[in-house]
């Protein structure tokens, strides 16, 4: 099988790029013909705005190299992470017409929401869910708090659901969440093309002891992913005295981490912290606190937490109300209610007797959903599909792909 691996680099690093790393280098592994093809956003710095524009719509020159180097390389499938803003969704087209089978991951909510995220103005928003064109986006701004840019994203979205594009060029879908491909089934993709399958851990971070007496939080410091929750919970319960919280991460709400730190409600600020150093602590902590308040489309901390072997406390929002089971690898709480977040905590300390056999659930669900070598398996299966999808040929009964759940 020769496949064909793109993705559109944002400026800011994130997980998306991990799992093309990762994915890229595990197929390889596996014996699979693969190449490479990305483009970064940087790319369109010193563009006019309207160069831009066109370029995030409809941009001619990738879709141009992708068509020729399907046909040089006799590529049988062409796997896109990401193609906001340079690839632009005219490469799908381009390649299926050169011949190829299409295949898109979705890792976040791009061609339904303008943000990608489904949140605005602190809660999950679907305000443009099935609206064609998304007015609300521009209205709001959703898109880096610009209307202009906003109308862009907006056009994207119009212009290629007009076209057919999402419906007829891609042969199939991946997302990573039973939830996050019911979103997408209500946001008007195809269902027959949308499948699930999760990401997964390259390297096994190995199981921890879980004996070093505090709660872990690791993440990105902003007000959507829980951040003025956990603390409160932290402030208001006198959970400190029981469980010291540990914070590692940086972001716009540091500085009211640090303040929390110094009010000696038991919060402690690490601040910024290597890979190493966090998969050393999640091994050493006695439970993972993700109390995220927007649907994330997955959790790359959560598999790495169940990895460890450590129990999570998390919303029941996104991708955390599949990849925890409640009372088996951790509990939920209702998203933004710190009330709900400390009293879910105690119950776990309060009951040891549930509590402990959670870090040995927790890693079987890792062994079960999340190694490498059972991920790219799935994904080739899904490669065959697509396929013969793309040939208009039906495809056989066989194993489900991995859900994303434990």
């Amino acid at each position: 099988m020769n496949v064909l691996v793109v993705h559109n680099f944002y400026r800011q690093p994130g997980g998306e790029d991990e799992v093309f790393r990762a994915e890229t280098r595990e197929l390889a592994r596996q014996g699979v013909n693969v190449h490479t093809f990305t483009v970064h956003n940087d790319d369109l710095r010193g563009h006019s705005a309207a160069g831009t524009a066109r370029a995030t719509i409809w941009n001619p020159a990738p879709a141009r190299a992708l068509s020729a180097l399907v046909r040089e390389h006799g590529i049988d499938v062409v796997h896109f992470h990401n193609t906001f803003q340079v690839v632009s969704p005219a490469a799908y087209r381009a390649v299926r017409g050169a011949g190829a089978a299409v295949v898109q991951t979705l890792h976040n909510y791009r061609l339904l929401c303008a943000a990608a995220t489904l949140y605005r103005d602190g809660h999950p928003c679907g305000d443009c869910l099935g609206k064609t064109p998304p007015w609300p986006a521009v209205r709001h701004a959703c898109y880096r708090g610009s209307r202009a840019a906003s109308g862009v994203v907006a056009a994207m979205q119009t212009t290629h659901r007009l076209l057919g594009t999402y419906d007829r060029a891609v042969d199939l879908y991946i997302t990573l969440t039973d939830q996050m491909r019911d979103v997408y089934v209500r946001g008007g993709l195809p269902g027959n093309k949308l499948v699930v399958k999760s990401n997964f851990l390259a390297e096994d971070p190995g199981v921890g002891g879980g004996d070093g007496s505090y709660a872990l939080f690791a993440g990105r410091l902003t007000p959507e992913k829980g951040v003025r929750t956990l603390l409160t919970a932290w402030r208001e319960s006198g959970l400190g005295e029981r469980l010291p919280l540990r914070v590692v991460g940086d972001g716009p709400l540091a500085g009211e981490v640090e303040a929390a730190a110094r009010s000696g409600s038991g919060v402690e600020f690490l601040g910024q912290r290597p890979h190493a150093d966090v998969l050393e602590l999640m091994r050493g902590a006695r439970l993972l606190v993700f109390p995220s308040e927007w649907p994330e489309p997955f959790g790359l901390t959560l598999i790495e937490a169940l990895a460890t072997g450590l129990p999570v406390v998390a919303g029941h929002i996104g991708s955390a109300a599949t990849l925890v089971e409640h009372g088996h690898t951790g509990r939920h709480f209702r998203p933004g209610d710190p009330a709900d977040l400390a009293a879910q905590v105690r119950w776990l300390l309060d009951h040891p007797e549930d509590f402990a056999p959670m870090r040995g659930h927790a890693r079987r669900a890792y062994e079960a959903n999340y190694t490498a070598p059972a991920n790219v398996r799935a994904l080739l299966d899904l490669y065959r599909r697509a396929i013969r999808q793309r040939a208009g040929q039906p495809h056989p009964g066989h194993p489900s792909p991995l859900r994303g759940g434990s």
